[in-house]
């Protein structure tokens, strides 16, 4: 008997009209905490982006990232890392929520309490996008030179499927990488070496 297997298709987050809403952080905050089985964003067009939950492997690709940002973060105390579920109001705008992401330390300590404590009004200085097998990649593309055009000084949109890294930076090119061994942070972060092979084999 022969065995189907089903591969998840590519597709676009659902997007809902949110613009004559005008919501403000405080109610988009307490819409995720009341629905948290979705992730959302807010573009820049004001649409709400209702994505589907991160699939088991890519949540464990996820947290060996995460894992070595904050370790490399620690050590280096110029900054502070940031996980997946953490939003950021950027300058054009949008809510988003970037699988892994920095802030130097001038950035981070001069934001009051209150901002720290909700969507940070700022772009880390750092993002990372970790496409999963039901990530369109052009829609990661877009979001990627969105943090670069909003103060990004560096982005990673790390596909592991096609086992790929582009590099982002302002003012240059995309850089790809066919299935690199390590991805280095230099200069932004000092240091700073990805072992992106990890995250190939998990």
């Amino acid at each position: 008997m022969s065995q189907i297997i089903l591969t998840p298709e590519p597709h676009e987050p659902f997007k809902l009209n949110m613009r004559s809403l005008r919501l403000t952080d405080e109610q988009f905050l307490r819409l995720g905490q009341e629905n948290p089985e979705m992730r959302l964003e807010l573009n820049a067009q004001g649409e709400l982006v209702i994505m589907p939950p991160t699939g088991s492997k890519t949540g464990l690709r996820n947290s060996a990232l995460n894992y070595a940002l904050v370790a490399w973060s620690k050590t280096d105390g110029t900054g502070v890392a940031f996980a997946s579920s953490t939003l950021f109001a950027l300058p054009n705008g949008a809510r988003r929520s970037p699988d892994a992401s920095w802030v130097r330390r001038e950035q981070w300590d001069v934001l009051a309490e209150d901002q720290q404590e909700g969507p940070a009004p700022l772009c880390p200085d750092f993002v990372v996008e970790l496409r999963s097998r039901t990530d369109r990649l052009t829609t990661l593309h877009e979001k990627m030179q969105e943090y670069i055009d909003n103060g990004a000084r560096l982005g990673w949109l790390i596909d592991p499927s096609e086992k790929q890294v582009y590099g982002y930076r302002p003012g240059q090119p995309v850089e790809t990488l066919d299935n690199p061994a390590t991805v280095s942070g230099e200069p932004v972060l000092p240091g700073f070496v990805l072992n992106v092979r990890v995250l190939w084999e998990l």
